[in-house]
């Protein structure tokens, strides 16, 4: 049966009635879900394979045991890296050792470089310290708050009333959006004396530091995250152990610390570039939106079960988009052997893993045992063919109430960071 022509009059109302539905329909639908992310959007991308990167820890190891300088770094550990635009490399260590350092055998007849400290030295500077590196890639110099080494102090200084300043992540920026003078803003974690599950400091809140160019002078410490009215400290987020640009924004990574729970939460800020030290700027991420206050801030990837961060992470952008996050396993006690990676579309999530898993080499010491990994970070700016590099700290940790000191100032490579290369490949379907 044939159907009578359709006249314009008849068309155009039709096609009115149709968008009138349409737009109903919208209106009704329920929305899509906050959070969600879009699988074609990005390939999940793992940890996938590693090698040992020799030059790169060879360099720190080489500049450690050169003793013709008298100011130089021997060993540290919190190891976060920024190459500034000259082409040289700033990298920020926490808790730091200085001083001397012999040939073997040490004084217990092992085989290992081993400190001492000359009279009137200081072998340990704790909480922080930077070593320039030049654009060939030799470390050259160190940069404390005091010098001689018998004199050092923390290059940045320890808060009014006690506590200290821990460098975490840095990058360069304008001084201002737009302008053309171009600083180096350091973020760095304030924390108190503690004791017990507190004994590596009571978390306070996040400061930014902000360093001139070229000379690396200290021009300001500015309070961004200041949580120190919270009553619970394992509710106090820290901001920094992460940065990635995207565009206008700085997006910035940083995680709690419950006493009662191996596994930390992520949480993330975001700032404009050009303002990191402004404060007012500032704002996280509740689950749905992005508040000014701190306090309403949601975790981004939650600790709990299989899942979870260390106390310092890293994160990356991958090939294709794809945000990789790098921390220790805090799934069945691996937490100080194991990294593993989580992936997501975007810095809020969802994050999926967590996937892949690396167990680096450790220094054989004389407790290998008792030698701990901790605190993966990338330096893509050290990105090559084989792969991204990627740092990790080494540590002594014997048994309760054992002191380390001894231990570590016998081999000296006890407390330096060592490097992997390391291939992020597409995870399974």
């Amino acid at each position: 049966m044939r159907h009578p022509p359709i006249t314009r009059p008849a068309l155009a109302a039709g096609l009115l009635a149709l968008l009138l539905l349409t737009a109903v329909a919208a209106l009704l639908a329920p929305a899509p879900p906050r959070g969600t992310d879009d699988h074609a959007a990005c390939t999940g991308r793992t940890p996938a394979s590693w090698t040992t990167d020799p030059a790169t820890t060879t360099a720190f190891a080489r500049y450690g045991d050169d003793d013709s300088r008298g100011d130089d770094w021997t060993g540290g550990d919190g190891t976060h890296s920024v190459r500034l635009p000259d082409g040289r490399t700033l990298w920020l260590f926490s808790d730091t050792f200085l001083d001397r350092v012999h040939p073997p055998p040490n004084p217990q007849g092992a085989p290992y470089r081993w400190r001492t400290t000359d009279a009137g030295g200081t072998p340990f500077l704790r909480h922080n310290s930077l070593v320039l590196m030049n654009s060939s890639g030799t470390p050259e110099r160190t940069l404390t708050g005091g010098t001689p080494a018998a004199a050092a102090g923390p290059f940045f200084p320890d808060p009014p009333g006690g506590g200290w300043r821990w460098p975490v992540h840095a990058t360069v920026e304008p001084r201002a959006p737009g302008s053309p003078d171009r600083v180096v803003r350091v973020l760095l974690w304030n924390r108190v004396p503690g004791t017990g599950a507190w004994i590596f400091g009571v978390p306070r809140g996040t400061e930014v530091a902000t360093l001139s160019l070229p000379d690396l002078r200290l021009e300001s410490l500015t309070p961004v995250a200041d949580r120190s009215a919270v009553a619970d400290p394992g509710r106090v987020v820290l901001y920094g152990t992460a940065l990635v640009r995207d565009g206008a924004w700085n997006y910035v990574f940083g995680g709690d610390d419950p006493p009662s729970s191996p596994a930390d939460s992520g949480y993330l800020a975001r700032v404009p570039v050009g303002r990191l030290a402004d404060r007012a700027a500032w704002r996280f991420w509740d689950g749905a939106h992005w508040q000014r206050d701190a306090g309403r801030a949601a975790p981004v990837l939650r600790g709990g079960g299989r899942r979870g961060v260390g106390s310092a992470f890293t994160v990356v952008r991958a090939a294709g988009g794809t945000w990789v996050l790098v921390t220790m396993d805090t799934a069945g006690g691996a937490g100080l052997r194991t990294i593993t990676g989580y992936w997501a579309c975007s810095p809020q999530g969802p994050w999926h893993g967590p996937t892949g898993r690396i167990t680096p080499p450790r220094p054989a010491g004389p407790d290998p045992d008792h030698i701990a990994v901790y605190n993966p970070q990338a330096h893509p700016e050290f990105t090559t063919d084989a792969g991204l590099l990627l740092s990790y700290d080494v540590n002594w940790l014997g048994p309760p109430g054992a002191p380390a000191d001894p231990v570590v100032n016998g081999d000296v490579e006890l407390y330096r960071p060592r490097f992997l290369r390391v291939r992020l490949a597409p995870t399974g379907p």
